[in-house]
């Protein structure tokens, strides 16, 4: 039982390990284009959909607007999105692709599919990895026993 209680041996200290090196590989990867992670992943989330509020874009990277919002702020000066306040309702902000994110799109995915190429990890390998890690977060995000009825009290 001692041994379960070792760093090594901790599901979590695993996970935080690995999204470190990810962390490490992509920002290697993306240092020559300006980019950090976590703007790569915004531009990822619009390759796949175009012109999101940053309310929907918030929700996609499961990110609060006190991160987002200087995150948008610094992408928009240097030229990857365009942040516009809706006409209609003044509360809404879209954010859209500037053409320099699209047309550096390519050189982005070839760079970080050579850094990923560096890790050895076969196609079947990264989809078993994929499907895992949607169990896992499944598993983390599923509501526990009794909290239901903990929120209606």
């Amino acid at each position: 039982m001692n041994d379960f209680l070792t760093l090594e041996n901790q599901l979590c200290f695993a996970v935080y390990e690995a999204g470190s090196q990810f962390n490490k590989l992509y920002t290697k990867a993306l240092d020559s284009f300006g980019l950090t992670y976590p703007q790569y992943l915004v531009l990822l989330a619009l390759w796949e959909k175009n012109d999101l509020t940053a309310k929907e874009l918030g929700e996609k990277l499961n990110l609060g607007t006190g991160t987002l919002t200087p995150m948008i702020k610094r992408m928009e000066a240097n030229g990857w999105v365009k942040k516009e306040r809706s006409a209609i309702d003044e509360r809404k902000v879209s954010i859209s692709l500037q053409p320099k994110a699209i047309e550096e799109k390519q050189a982005i995915v070839q760079k970080i599919a050579a850094e990923l190429k560096t890790c050895n990890i076969e196609f079947e390998e990264y989809e078993q990895l994929m499907k895992q890690l949607k169990v896992l977060r499944n598993k983390l995000n599923k509501p526990k026993q009794g909290d239901a009825s903990r929120a209606s009290n």
